[in-house]
């Protein structure tokens, strides 16, 4: 059934995929979902935590003084505000992160990777990086990773224009 169009773009035909398009999101969606599931399987099993909680060690220990705003470390990691203090809380819990004050905003909070979240992290490192290349690099030529590069790059430009004031996790 087909409504009469009033000329507004909500009562178009949705441009469906075609049969490739829709042969390569359903690849997509099947390789994304397997990635993340094997590279949390693996961190859960070696070092007790989810992906997202080694993301988050990553970002506070390439920081200038192993220290990031939540605010930052929300944008780095593309979540929630809600979740990453979530987040931020288990990792307290585990000695690995610490929450302080914001000298230059009374109104912010900074997160700090501990000396034990230090060693977790050196710890983790290595299997991480096993099974990230097991599963992705070492099946690339170097073309296809400069491709995969580039089209990444041009799907995270134009989920996140500069200066749209677009809804990004980050900002929720």
């Amino acid at each position: 059934m087909t409504m009469a169009s009033t000329g507004s773009d909500s009562d178009q035909e949705p441009r469906w995929l075609s049969d490739e398009e829709q042969r390569v999101w359903r690849v997509y969606l099947h390789a994304t979902t397997l990635l993340e599931d094997h590279l949390d399987r693996q961190l859960q099993r070696d070092s007790g935590m989810p992906h997202i909680y080694y993301a988050l060690l990553v970002h506070l220990a390439q920081a200038p003084r192993r220290r990031m705003r939540m605010t930052q470390l929300a944008m780095d990691a593309k979540i929630t505000r809600s979740r990453l203090s979530h987040a931020i809380a288990r990792l307290e819990k585990h000695g690995w992160v610490q929450r302080e004050d914001c000298p230059s905003d009374k109104r912010g909070q900074n997160a700090f990777l501990t000396d034990e979240g230090e060693k977790v992290l050196q710890r983790a490192a290595p299997g991480h990086v096993a099974a990230v290349r097991q599963a992705l690099f070492d099946r690339l030529s170097p073309e296809q990773l400069g491709q995969l590069g580039e089209i990444m790059r041009v799907m995270a430009d134009g989920l996140q224009p500069e200066g749209t004031g677009a809804d990004l996790p980050w900002r929720r």
